[in-house]
C-alpha cells in the first residue's frame, strides 16, 4: 500500500506541478471553466452533440497542460481533428509544449505524432471522396497554424526568459569576480610597495652598515665614539633583519608584481637607469670603490625594463656591501641590439683588521636573488648569479627591450580595476559568440512555417483547380449523352469527379430511380437565377445502363 501511495503521489506531482498557491488555484479553475465552456459552446453551434464531453475533456486537459505537455498536445490534436470545439485548446497546448519540452527532437516527435492524429481523426475519414492532395494540404496547413506557430512563439518566450535568468546569474558572478580582482590588485600593489620598501630601505641600511664598519676601524675615533658607532651598526643590522622578516611575511608568489604596475605608459620608471649614477655615488660616499661602464648606443627603455635595471643594480650593490665589504665593485650597462645587459661584479672582500668581533654576520633573507629573477621574468628576461674564478661574485641580467609590452595590458587592467564595476546585465560584446539569441532559432522556425504555409496555399489553389475541373461537366457533353447508353461508354465521356465539390448535392434534385447508383457533376452553362444557385447534372446507372439523366438547379 505504501508503494502504491508513493507512486500515486509522484504521479500527481508530475501531472500537477506546484507550487499551488490560492491565487494560482483560483486562476487555473477560472481558466479551465472558461476553456471548457467555449469548447461546449462551439460544439452546440456546430450541432455535433458532443458539448458535455468536449467541455469536460478540454477543462481537464487545460489543467494538465503544464505537467504533461506532450500528452495534452496529442490528446488535443486528436480531439481538434475530430471536432471544432477543442481547437482553442490545441493552440494553448502547442504553446505549452513549445515552452516546456526541452529537447528539440522530443518536441519535433511530439508535433509529428500530433499532426498524424490530427489527420487520422479528422480529414482522412473522407479520403475516399476527397482528393488526397487536398486532404494532406488542409490537415498540414491547419495544424501548422493552430499548433506549430503558437509552439514557436512559446519556445521563444521560454528561451528568452531562461537566457535572461542566466545572464543575471552570470552578471552577479562577474560582479563578485571583479570585486575579487580589485581586492587582488590591491594586494599586489601592497606587495609591490613592500618589495620597493625592501629594495630601497635595504640598500640604505646596507650603506649605513658599511659606513659604520668603516668608522669602527678609524684610528682617530675614541673608544667611546667607536662604541657608539658599533651600536649604530648593530641597530642597522637589526633593522635589516626585521625588514627582511616583514618582507618575507608579505612575500607571496600568487601575488607576483606584474610589470609596469602603477607606472604610466611611456613615463620612465622611478629610479630607472638614470638613477644608477646616484646609487653609485652613495656607495662611493660610503667608501666603496665602484666603477660604471656604459657600452652601445643608448636607447629609450620601456618603463618596466628601466625599473628592473635599476632594482637589479641596487640589489647587487646591497649584496656586495653586505657580503664583500670594501671589495671593488664594477657595474656595466651594455645596450645590445635586442636587449639591455646589466652586469655587477665584485672581487673577494679584503681582510679588515680591527673590526669589532660583535659586529655580527651579514643579514640575508634569501629573497634578494629570487626577487631579481622574478623581476626579470616579468619582462621576459633572465638573471644569472654566481661566483667568479677570482673568488668574487658576478650578477648579470638580460632584459629585452620589448619584454614589457605583453604585460602592459594586463597591468593596466589590474591598475584600472577600481575604475569599473558591472551594473546590470553584461553588454552584447561580452556575450557575443558565447550565447545566441533565442529569437534566431524561433525566427528560423517561423520563416520555415511561413514558407510551408505559402507552399500549401499554392498547393491548395492547384488542388482546388484540379478538383473543380474533375467535378465539372461541359454542357455539350451532357447533351451528347443519351439515356440507355451503356455505362462503360458513358463513364468514358464523364470526368473523374471530385466528391469535395459535389457531395453536398447528393440529397438534392428529383427522386433517384430505385436501385440505381448515381453520380453528380457541376454543369457548365447559363448561370442560375441567383448568385447562390448552381446547375447540377446527375447520372444514374442500373444493370450496366444509363437509366436516368437529370439537369437541375440547386442552392450552392
Amino acid at each position: 500500500m505504501n508503494a502504491i501511495a508513493r507512486a500515486w503521489k509522484k504521479a500527481v506531482r508530475t501531472a500537477l506541478p506546484g507550487p499551488w498557491r490560492p491565487r494560482r488555484v483560483v486562476g487555473e479553475a477560472v481558466l479551465a471553466l472558461l476553456m471548457g465552456g467555449l469548447a461546449a459552446l462551439v460544439e452546440v453551434v456546430t450541432g455535433t452533440g458532443l458539448a458535455v464531453p468536449a467541455g469536460l475533456g478540454v477543462a481537464v486537459l487545460w489543467v494538465l497542460r503544464r505537467g504533461l505537455p506532450t500528452t495534452v498536445l496529442l490528446a488535443a490534436s486528436a480531439a481538434a481533428g475530430w471536432s471544432a470545439g477543442p481547437v482553442l485548446l490545441l493552440v494553448c497546448a502547442g504553446w505549452s509544449a513549445g515552452a516546456r519540452i526541452r529537447r528539440v527532437w522530443s518536441l519535433i516527435t511530439a508535433f509529428v505524432a500530433g499532426w498524424a492524429l490530427f489527420t487520422v481523426t479528422g480529414v482522412l475519414q473522407d479520403a475516399s471522396t476527397v482528393s488526397p492532395k487536398l486532404v494532406l494540404g488542409l490537415s498540414l496547413g491547419g495544424f501548422l497554424v493552430t499548433a506549430v506557430l503558437p509552439a514557436l512563439y512559446g519556445r521563444y518566450r521560454a528561451q528568452r526568459r531562461a537566457l535572461l535568468d542566466a545572464l543575471r546569474e552570470r552578471n552577479d558572478q562577474l560582479v563578485r569576480e571583479r570585486a575579487m580582482v580589485v581586492h587582488q590588485a590591491r594586494l599586489r600593489e601592497r606587495h609591490r610597495i613592500a618589495q620597493d620598501m625592501h629594495d630601497s630601505l635595504g640598500h640604505q641600511l646596507a650603506l649605513i652598515s658599511v659606513h659604520s664598519g668603516a668608522l669602527e676601524v678609524d684610528r682617530t675615533l675614541t673608544d667611546r665614539q667607536r662604541e657608539a658607532v658599533g651600536v649604530l651598526r648593530q641597530a642597522a643590522v637589526a633593522a635589516m633583519r626585521e625588514l627582511r622578516e616583514v618582507v618575507g611575511v608579505l612575500h607571496d608568489e600568487s601575488t607576483a608584481v606584474p610589470p609596469a604596475v602603477g607606472t604610466a605608459a611611456g613615463a620612465p620608471a622611478r629610479g630607472g637607469v638614470d638613477g644608477i649614477d646616484e646609487l653609485l655615488e652613495s656607495s662611493r660616499a660610503a667608501g666603496a670603490e665602484v666603477s660604471l661602464v656604459r657600452e652601445g648606443e643608448r636607447r629609450p627603455l620601456p618603463a618596466a625594463v628601466d625599473h628592473a635595471a635599476y632594482r637589479i643594480v641596487q640589489e647587487a650593490l646591497t649584496n656586495a656591501h653586505k657580503h664583500a665589504p670594501g671589495a671593488p665593485i664594477g657595474v656595466a650597462l651594455r645596450y645590445e641590439p635586442d636587449a639591455l645587459v646589466v652586469e655587477v661584479t665584485n672581487t673577494r672582500a679584503p681582510e679588515l683588521v680591527g673590526v669589532c668581533a660583535g659586529a655580527g654576520q651579514a643579514v640575508s633573507g634569501g629573497q634578494g636573488l629570487t626577487g631579481l629573477r622574478e623581476r626579470a621574468r616579468l619582462v621576459s628576461g633572465m638573471v644569472h648569479a654566481g661566483p667568479t674564478p677570482e673568488q668574487g661574485f658576478r650578477l648579470a641580467a638580460v632584459l629585452p627591450y620589448e619584454g614589457a609590452e605583453g604585460g602592459k595590458e594586463g597591468a593596466a587592467t589590474e591598475a584600472d580595476a577600481d575604475d569599473w564595476m558591472l551594473e546590470g546585465l553584461p553588454s552584447a560584446d561580452e556575450t557575443a559568440g558565447r550565447r545566441r539569441s533565442p529569437a534566431m532559432g524561433c525566427a528560423a522556425g517561423v520563416v520555415a512555417v511561413g514558407v510551408v504555409l505559402l507552399g500549401l496555399v499554392l498547393w491548395g489553389i492547384v488542388a482546388l483547380a484540379d478538383g473543380n475541373h474533375d467535378a465539372t461537366l461541359r454542357r455539350a457533353v451532357y447533351d451528347r449523352i443519351e439515356v440507355g447508353t451503356a455505362e462503360a461508354t458513358v463513364q468514358n465521356e464523364l470526368p473523374s469527379g471530385n466528391g469535395f465539390f459535389t457531395d453536398d448535392y447528393r440529397n438534392t434534385g428529383p427522386t433517384r430511380p430505385e436501385g440505381a447508383q448515381c453520380r453528380w457533376f457541376l454543369l457548365t452553362g447559363p448561370p442560375g437565377e441567383a448568385w447562390d444557385e448552381q446547375h447540377v447534372a446527375r447520372f444514374c446507372f442500373k444493370d450496366g445502363l444509363l437509366v436516368d439523366k437529370q439537369d437541375y438547379v440547386t442552392k450552392s
